[in-house]
């Protein structure tokens, strides 16, 4: 039995003793925490993208509410404001700004929006479009005037499809 051990032990050691020999790779230094921080942040779009998906959903809004889709037009409303959600980091002042808008300028169209009141939406919508063209002259950024297209920006929806506010998932 002993000479049975020894040889058990004999040859574990003759398999493993070099892979147990082997010195573990040496180790890099440590990445900077901070650098990666900086590298993810500057991979996160600023502004001008989540805005530009903003625009977009604004505008199928639009044609959403003037079908009787209650659901689309929510559903993009609560949409355009989620795609703003990297400017908190990415531009934390101008996200105020947005911030700032959704809750209070934002809310009249929202209330017609779950009322299914076109009247109350058109002139809210109007509204917010002369608040939006304020803003971006404020801002420096003038020459970016919001107007009411005449087709949605996504075609490829059903903006007639009867339906309630309450139809979005949470």
């Amino acid at each position: 039995m002993f000479r049975f051990r020894y040889t058990l032990v004999a040859f574990s050691m003759a398999l493993l003793g070099p892979a147990l020999a082997q010195t573990p790779p040496a180790a890099g230094p440590a990445p900077d925490l901070q650098q990666q921080i900086t590298e993810v942040k500057s991979a996160l779009p600023k502004f001008a993208i989540p805005m530009r998906e903003v625009g977009d959903r604004f505008q199928n809004m639009y044609f959403a509410a003037q079908g009787g889709n209650w659901a689309l037009a929510s559903y993009m409303s609560k949409y355009m404001n989620g795609a703003m959600t990297p400017a908190k980091v990415t531009k934390p002042a101008e996200y105020k700004t947005w911030a700032s808008f959704y809750s209070s300028t934002w809310q009249p169209v929202e209330k017609a929006i779950n009322a299914k009141d076109i009247k109350a939406f058109d002139k809210a919508y109007k509204e917010v479009v002369v608040s939006c063209n304020g803003c971006h002259q404020a801002m420096g950024y003038g020459f970016i005037e919001v107007t009411r297209l005449k087709a949605p920006a996504d075609a490829g929806l059903n903006y007639k499809k009867p339906s309630k506010p309450g139809d979005v998932p949470a």
